[in-house]
């Protein structure tokens, strides 16, 4: 099953539903090995931050993947909220339920706070972090592959201001002229990454509507925010259509 099952597979929701296909064995098998291959890094990072163990969030990790392969989440539906929201509480229960198996916090050290609590604590930071990169990764493969699997001036141009974000456009015409071996000015440069942007911004808000309950403007909006993606494809968000 390759990355193109996604355009098909509108969203991460429906490709849980398609996971857990009744009719369709062989394609309900391969929607849960895409799930593990998107999720796995996320998840371990995750259960690393709630485990006190690398044996123990090893452990567990392989379980959430388990089930994911085997299929013991079809009944999850997007009345759950955010897709990410619903791993990371099904990474939760896993935890707690290990905690209380254990019945000695000596024998699993679980931090029974962070399980208890969703705010502002270091691992849902980096559950946030890794779903981030998550996204982006996505978008940049689904961005090259509409630039023919080819790292085009846009492509190059997009990078370069997402990797120096507070320099010019002369400085970024120079480092992009350097690595083209094309001599591109200031204002041509404005151009190509107009262009660029507006194309990447489609394909990350495919992305992250995939994992949202809703398609409206304001939960795109909320999403990217959260994520720490909004500024810079604000300008690129599409009309609200009168919400």
């Amino acid at each position: 099953m390759t990355e193109e099952i996604i355009e098909v597979i509108e969203t991460r929701w429906s490709l849980i539903q398609h996971a857990h296909s009744s009719g369709q064995p062989e394609s309900a098998s391969d929607a849960r090995r895409l799930l593990v291959l998107r999720y796995s890094p996320a998840i371990r990072r995750y259960v690393g931050g709630i485990v006190r163990n690398d044996d123990l969030a090893d452990e567990l990790s392989q379980e959430l993947l388990l089930r994911l392969m085997r299929g013991d989440f079809g009944g999850a539906n997007p009345s759950f909220g955010r897709f990410r929201d619903f791993l990371k509480m099904a990474i939760r229960n896993l935890a707690r339920t290990a905690w209380q198996k254990s019945q000695r916090r000596k024998t699993v050290d679980v931090e029974l706070d962070l399980i208890g609590s969703d705010a502002g604590d270091s691992a849902d930071r980096e559950w946030t972090d890794q779903w981030r990169k998550s996204v982006l990764d996505h978008a940049w493969n689904r961005f090259l592959m509409d630039q023919g699997g080819k790292s085009t001036a846009g492509y190059q141009a997009l990078k370069l201001k997402m990797e120096f974000p507070d320099a010019d456009s002369d400085e970024l015409a120079e480092r992009l002229s350097h690595q083209t071996g094309t001599a591109i000015r200031a204002d041509n440069f404005r151009q190509i990454l107009k262009r660029a942007r507006t194309r990447f911004a489609a394909h990350l808000f495919d992305e992250v509507r995939a994992g949202l309950e809703s398609e409206s403007i304001a939960s795109l909006e909320e999403e990217l925010s959260a994520l720490g993606l909004l500024d810079f494809v604000r300008h690129d968000l599409p009309a609200s259509q009168g919400e």
